[in-house]
């Protein structure tokens, strides 16, 4: 597929406890729907054979657990989506290949296994992506999620308790520009990444604040990922980001393009 991607290094990270939110659940609702009693739009061996063919495209190798925890996480996205807005209606490939599949191409561009686990913060994560999933397929990775949506929110501590996964936080709130706050909890961490958040610029605006120097943001782009960091780099000549590398890749059914675009942090 013509992928490239180097090893990255990163600083120390800062984390405190964390105030939870109000926990939603969906039994609170007037028509007292339990997203649990809906019947999954999906086999297990169906999700786990998509999975499947999906890692092998990608030459992506995950071991047998984190294969289960990855099919056990798509059947509850799929029972809360009946009830609540998690993710647009779709097939079951495709949904595999948007959310899971494309949320598993970072670990390209993550320290690997041998190397110390820095923590990853996923700013507006949504039903998890990529975090949740990426901690779903490598549990040693320490992760924190922010999602202002507090339905959404109780969905992923849902997953979270489902799944037995440790090392890993939800905030519920927004990450304001220019500050470090998130949940009354300040934060700061080596690496930070989205999916839909905002154009490159406004991110990296966003995540200055939160990631020291040395620290990394990635960018996950389509084929347009061009115009975004041309136009990054007029609007804001004097960032404190500079680019490191762009990984482009295709998705295995669909054959969409991918860029995993990388900055490293070299200045306040």
């Amino acid at each position: 597929m013509g992928i490239k991607f180097k090893r990255l290094l990163s600083p120390p990270f800062l984390q405190n406890r964390v105030k939870r939110c109000k926990k939603y659940s969906p039994l609170r609702t007037k028509k007292q729907h339990n997203p649990n009693t809906s019947k999954p739009a999906m086999t297990e061996t169906q999700g786990k054979d998509i999975l499947e063919q999906g890692l092998t495209a990608m030459s992506i190798a995950l071991d047998a657990q984190a294969r289960e925890r990855l099919a056990i996480y798509c059947g509850e996205l799929l029972r809360w989506s009946a009830k609540i807005n998690l993710v647009a209606k779709a097939e079951l490939r495709e949904i595999w290949e948007t959310h899971f599949l494309d949320s598993l191409s970072l670990l390209r561009v993550l320290p690997p296994l041998s190397s110390a686990q820095q923590p990853l913060l996923d700013i507006g994560t949504g039903a998890g992506f990529p975090g949740l999933a990426l901690k779903a397929a490598r549990p040693e990775l320490p992760v924190i999620l922010v999602e202002p949506r507090q339905k959404r929110v109780s969905f992923l501590r849902h997953v979270i308790r489902t799944l037995g996964l440790k090392d890993i936080e939800v905030l519920c709130g927004r990450l304001e520009k220019g500050s470090a706050e998130v949940d009354d909890q300040t934060l700061a961490v080596p690496i930070i990444t989205s999916r839909a958040f905002t154009n490159i610029g406004e991110f990296l605006l966003h995540t200055a604040a939160v990631n020291p120097i040395g620290g990394q943001v990635i960018c996950m782009k389509g084929p347009r990922a061009g115009e975004e960091i041309a136009a990054w780099r007029s609007e804001q000549p004097n960032s404190p980001y500079r680019l490191q590398e762009i990984v482009e890749l295709t998705l295995p059914f669909s054959g969409k393009i991918r860029n995993l675009v990388v900055f490293t942090k070299k200045s306040e």
